[in-house]
Parts: C-alpha cells; structure tokens; sequence
C-alpha cells in the first residue's frame, strides 16, 4: 500500500469518528434530568479540554519548529484576529457553531501535519490517526448538540451535514502529503494560527457552556480532555 493510500484511509478514519460523535449524541432524555444535563456539561468540558491538549502538545510545539519568533507572533496575532472576526460574524447571523469551527480548526491543521509526516517517512502516522479520531468523538457529539439547538436541522439530517465534514480530512492529508511537505514553515504557520482561533474559540464559547450550576464534576471533564492528549504525546514519543 502506497504511502499516499494510506495517509487518504488514515485522515477518513479520524475523520469519519466525526458523525460517530454526532450519532452518539442522538441519544437523549437520560434518566434522571440532572445526569442529562450533567453528561452534556460533561462532554463539552472533555471537548475543551481535548481541544486545549491539541494547541499545548501538537499545534504549538509542531509549529513553532521552522519558524522565527516573528513568525509565530504572527500567526498568533492573525489567527485571534481571524477568528474574532468570525465569531462576530456568526453572532451577528445568531449562529453558534463554535464547537464545530473549533473542531475543525484543530482536525485540518492537524491531517495537513498527518500527511506531511508520512511524505518525511515517518512512522507515527497511525497512531496519530488515532488519536485524532478519539479527539473528534466528543467533538462531534458537542458540534451535534450545538448545531440542534440553534439550527433548524434536526436528527439524521445533522449527522450527514457532519458527515460532510469528513473527506476535509483526506482532502487536507494530500495537501500536505503532496504539496506542503517541502515547506515545513508554512505548516507551521497554519498550525500556528489554528491554535490561536481554538484558544480564542475555546475561552470564548465552549468553556463558557461547560458551567454547571452546583455541580463540579465537567471540571474534571476537561481535565481528562487534556490527559487523553498527554497520553496521545507520551505514546508518540515513546
């Protein structure tokens, strides 16, 4: 199997956990009301704390490698710029899709990067692939529940517009096996100012949905959001 083939069936298995999430997220009314509303919290806070763990051990570190300080300042700079802008845009249109446009800044940079390995020869693309995946599941259930309460589309019809979401990832994974691989600052600079939008992002939208009124327990959601992407950087590595 050709380099290529893989990275393609690798970034559609990341990417196809994506309506997995959203299907998951069908199931409601769980008895009893609270341990609905306390799973919801629940699940937004992992995501965030997933989402955190990408910027801190892959986006940042992998993006900082090939570029100058003024570069990463840069990127930084236009990446909040960008995504202020919007999300002032989406709330003047009262669309809430941060969770989806967060997801999505973090799958993207991320299969560029995945794509890029693979054309350098290196060996951690499956499990990378992997991990990336297990990051879209609760992603994609919180991009479900986002998306129902403030679109129209309801059910199976939300779960195929996610799914739409998923030759993103082997789009994005020949880019940076064919035409990205050779400039290793310009994926640096990309990953670099999606890790910019989703702190934006996250700080701005997600951890404010994750607060529960008297209860505690979505905290610690978020801090096994961050310890699946230790995990993730620890088997890496290893």
């Amino acid at each position: 199997m050709s380099e290529l083939v893989q990275v393609l069936l690798l970034t559609t298995m990341a990417g196809a956990a994506i309506p997995i999430g959203g299907a998951i997220a069908m199931v409601e009314r769980i008895s009893p009301q609270w341990l609905e509303e306390e799973l919801r919290h629940s699940v937004i806070a992992f995501g965030g704390g997933v989402l955190i763990s990408a910027v801190a051990l892959v986006l940042v570190p992998d993006g900082v490698k090939a570029l100058s300080l003024g570069w990463i300042v840069a990127a930084f700079v236009a990446g909040a710029i960008a995504f202020w802008g919007l999300e002032t845009l989406l709330a003047r249109s009262q669309s809430s899709i941060a969770q989806l446009v967060a997801m999505l800044s973090d799958f993207i940079p991320e299969a560029i990067a995945l794509g890029a390995a693979f054309a350098h020869g290196e060996s951690t693309g499956a499990l990378l692939a992997v991990l990336i995946a297990l990051q879209n599941l609760p992603e994609g259930f919180n991009a479900f529940r986002e998306l129902r309460v403030s679109g129209n589309v309801r059910g199976g019809k939300l779960v195929l517009m996610l799914a739409a979401c998923v030759p993103l990832g082997p789009l994005a994974g020949w880019i940076g096996y064919h035409h990205l691989a050779e400039y290793p600052s310009v994926v640096g600079f990309i990953m670099l100012f999606a890790a910019s939008g989703i702190l934006y992002l996250t700080f701005q939208d997600l951890a404010p949905q994750s607060r529960s009124e008297s209860q505690r327990a979505p905290a610690i959601g978020a801090v096994f959001g961050f310890l699946l992407g230790v995990i993730g950087q620890v088997l890496l590595d290893g």
